[in-house]
């Protein structure tokens, strides 16, 4: 094996490796409200925004949830979104409507 096949392999398993670890990740409300969820960076965040709507009594079609300002998917990562420990996702509630009123 060469260099950098070795190099290509070592990169593979500390991946596989990582997806097991399990990270800690804040959620927080628009009031302030955080919830803290202890997940693997291979779980789907469908699950933990399920676990987090039921905690707080609210239907999870009703609540959005955002990592760095951009919408989390049923099927985002930990790993996918390339997460660390301790970050923060934040919960907003979903507004329908809002168009503007059209004054003559």
């Amino acid at each position: 094996m060469s260099d950098d096949d070795q190099q290509a392999h070592q990169q593979e398993e500390v991946k596989s490796e990582d997806t097991q670890q399990t990270i800690n990740i804040k959620v927080v409300s628009s009031t302030g409200e955080e919830v803290f969820f202890k997940i693997k960076r291979s779980t789907k965040l469908s699950k933990l925004q399920g676990a987090y709507a039921s905690k707080v009594g609210k239907d999870v079609g009703s609540i959005r949830f955002l990592y760095d300002g951009s919408r989390i998917n049923d099927d985002d990562t930990p790993s996918s979104l390339e997460m660390e420990d301790n970050d923060t996702i934040d919960v907003m509630v979903e507004q329908v409507g809002g168009a503007a009123s059209h004054r003559p």
